[in-house]
């Protein structure tokens, strides 16, 4: 049974009664005696149990896009991966002559302790 919403007219009340679709709208304030409207109000739900969001049963292609989904973005993390694993080149050094050598990073000599 539906809860409609009304206002009284006179008193200004505000109130809900539980009434048959069948039945006619209310026309008198039971309390003043004043002329009622029924009000508009928006209908209250709650939506329960599973089934009611897109995830709860995906259809076929929803489920096909999910997994292209899931491998693009295995994939773009390996080549992240691999990115990262290989070591930055540099540009070899330039002699003063002019010429190009590649030449190993100069370490300190080791020095002994007694």
């Amino acid at each position: 049974m539906p809860t409609y919403e009304y206002e009284c007219l006179k008193c200004r009340r505000v109130f809900e009664i539980r009434q048959r679709i069948s039945e006619p709208a209310l026309t008198v304030c039971d309390v003043c005696g004043g002329e009622v409207r029924r009000l508009l109000s928006a209908a209250p739900f709650i939506l329960k149990g599973a089934g009611w969001y897109v995830t709860d049963y995906p259809s076929e292609s929803r489920k096909q896009a999910l997994q292209s989904e899931k491998s693009s973005e295995k994939s773009s993390d390996k080549t992240s991966d691999k990115a990262a694993d290989k070591p930055a080149e540099k540009p070899a050094a330039k002699a003063s002559d002019g010429t190009t050598s590649a030449s190993a990073p100069a370490t300190p000599p080791a020095t002994k302790s007694d």
